[in-house]
């Protein structure tokens, strides 16, 4: 058995970390891989040569380069529930909190809370694919890959329209307050994730690592529809609303291109 450890340059979120799952899944000698994201290293456990390894992760074109191939004594282990169960419990409290932010986003004429909304559903296609990734086919794994990515970047296309649409038109100021309360009920949520995850973190722990990361990006844009929400009251206008909508909204169009390069 052979440890063959790359830098993954362009590895900063769970998206990447599942491309990379989904694109070295049939190479057989493949026995393990360890993702290390806030370091952007990959450790590629292998019974065979590593060039089957590099050749693949040399497609997807996220700045990868071997650092170091060497005798291993790695024995594969089983998949451990306790992290299902903690994905599992993230995935629901996201796909939670992008009901009632969109229903209250849209009754409350917040595009910040819309466009958050879309994200936590993001979130949650993220954390499902991970899961999916454990076990079924690999057409089955790639078609909920594409049919997310197409599916978010459908949301993120209509969001943007609307926002374009309360800036050329004249919409109701939306309503400060009820983005505030969301917005800190969606913080305290994703702190609650973030605390799981932390709960669950050891050396090895790949998946949760990773989905640490994704959260601890959601904490900061709940925060910044709470600044927006606040300029909103401050300036008696919709645009600090529609600048932090179409900032959240890039960000899910970028996550739905990363997800559209699983089913590749």
């Amino acid at each position: 058995m052979e440890k063959s450890i790359f830098e993954i340059t362009k590895m900063d979120c769970p998206s990447e970390e599942s491309l990379i799952r989904l694109k070295l899944q049939d190479i057989s000698a493949i026995q393990g891989l360890d993702f290390d994201i806030p370091n952007r290293k990959l450790t590629v456990y292998h019974s065979e040569g590593v060039e089957k390894v590099e050749a693949s992760l040399s497609e997807l074109k996220l700045g990868d380069k071997l650092l170091t191939t060497e005798t291993s004594n790695y024995v594969k282990q089983e998949e451990n529930n306790n992290q299902k169960k903690l994905l599992w419990t993230v995935l629901v409290i996201n796909f939670t909190f992008f009901i009632i932010e969109m229903t209250t986003g849209l009754i409350s004429n917040s595009m910040g809370l819309v466009a958050d909304s879309l994200d936590m559903l993001a979130d949650s296609f993220v954390y499902g694919i991970s899961l999916l990734a454990v076990g079924g086919s690999v057409i089955k794994k790639k078609g909920v890959a594409k049919l997310s990515g197409y599916f978010q970047i459908i949301l993120a296309i209509i969001g943007f329209v609307e926002v374009l649409r309360r800036f050329i038109g004249t919409e109701d100021i939306p309503d400060f307050k009820t983005m505030i309360v969301v917005s800190i009920f969606a913080l305290l949520a994703n702190g609650a994730c973030l605390y799981l995850l932390q709960l669950s973190k050891s050396k090895k722990d790949a998946h949760m690592q990773a989905s640490m990361i994704f959260t601890s990006n959601d904490v900061i844009i709940n925060i910044g529809v709470i600044i927006a929400a606040l300029f909103v009251n401050w300036t008696k206008t919709s645009l600090p609303d529609l600048i932090i909508g179409s900032i959240v909204f890039i960000i899910v169009l970028r996550g739905a291109f990363r997800i559209l390069r699983l089913s590749k």
